[in-house]
């Protein structure tokens, strides 16, 4: 009896052993690509936004132009690590008690280590040209939050306050950071010329249409399905993605026979996932998929940590 309980007992410890090591290699692994990303955004300011004098968005432009009024009137030059990581303190904050504690750390691993490798990596500027700057240097920009994205964390600043309103409201809110964006824009151009100011758009205007392409978590599709298996496609909709279904009755006029129809919303970053399982189920199956701009009611989404 005494040598089942221990081995009950071994197993239980190799489970719970099992299951720490796998958390460890994926928080490694988040904490890696967070770095990583925190790397890029610093080259990405010490390359194209140093060499065409931008203001990119968020806090990190807010930075800069704090960096570029205290140089120009008052000949003092800040470092930019500090001012950066303290004009984070507070959203993060807000990040740590309302979305996620994890999620809170993970994103200060990206402003540590951008504010940092921002002061210690030499400034290389790549091109002279303004335009070659202001949309590859978006690109990067945007690539780079997108990583933080997808590792479970964002790049600090207004991305927790964007972060927070879609996950409170179910919307897509980092088109309407470009609002405060603007603001300071508007600011830079009236300080130090309009030019520059206008660039700065475009540079902001790319990361963003960058981050909404490869991040995809707030954006929706409805799901229309045809198919023999009702029951058995639900079920894994519902297992998949804790979204619930409507069974519809449907006619179809081409063969005149009784059919059932599917209809479900999802969010397109489970779609590719769930094609494949109810192609599985149904190889049949007819599939509509059509892009949902606006969604009102109750929709779940797996929370932040």
């Amino acid at each position: 009896m005494g040598n089942k309980s221990e081995a009950r007992g071994k197993s239980g410890i190799s489970r719970t052993l099992k299951t720490a090591g796998k958390k460890l290699l994926s928080d490694t692994g988040r904490a890696s690509v967070c770095a990583a990303a925190g790397l890029i955004m610093a080259l990405n300011i010490n390359t194209f936004v140093h060499a065409g004098e931008l203001i990119p968005g968020g806090f990190s432009g807010l930075t800069i132009l704090l960096q570029n009024i205290c140089s120009r009137f008052f000949g003092i030059n800040i470092p930019y690590s500090p001012v950066y990581i303290l004009m984070n303190l507070i959203p993060a904050a807000v990040s740590f008690k309302k979305i996620g504690k994890r999620y809170t750390i993970f994103s200060f691993i990206t402003i540590v280590a951008t504010g940092l490798l921002t002061d210690i990596l030499p400034q290389y500027p790549v091109t002279s040209d303004l335009l070659l700057i202001s949309v590859f240097g978006g690109i990067i920009n945007g690539f780079a939050v997108s990583l933080c994205l997808i590792a479970g964390a964002t790049s600090g600043g207004t991305d927790f306050i964007s972060v927070a309103i879609s996950e409170k409201y179910h919307i897509d809110a980092f088109n309407y950071i470009l609002a405060f964006n603007a603001v300071m824009l508007t600011a830079d151009g009236f300080i130090f010329g309009w030019e520059k100011a206008l660039y700065s758009i475009i540079f902001q205007y790319t990361s963003t249409q960058i981050i909404n392409l490869i991040y995809r978590r707030y954006k929706r599709n409805t799901m229309f399905i045809i198919t023999d298996f009702p029951k058995e496609v639900a079920d894994t909709i519902n297992k998949l993605t804790r979204h619930g279904a409507t069974r519809i009755a449907a006619h179809g006029t081409y063969n005149d026979s009784e059919r059932q129809m599917i209809y479900s919303v999802v969010g397109t970053d489970e779609l590719k996932k769930l094609i494949k399982e109810i192609k599985k189920i149904d190889a049949n199956a007819f599939i509509n998929v059509v892009r949902t701009d606006r969604l009102i009611g109750n929709f779940y989404m797996t929370p932040k940590d």
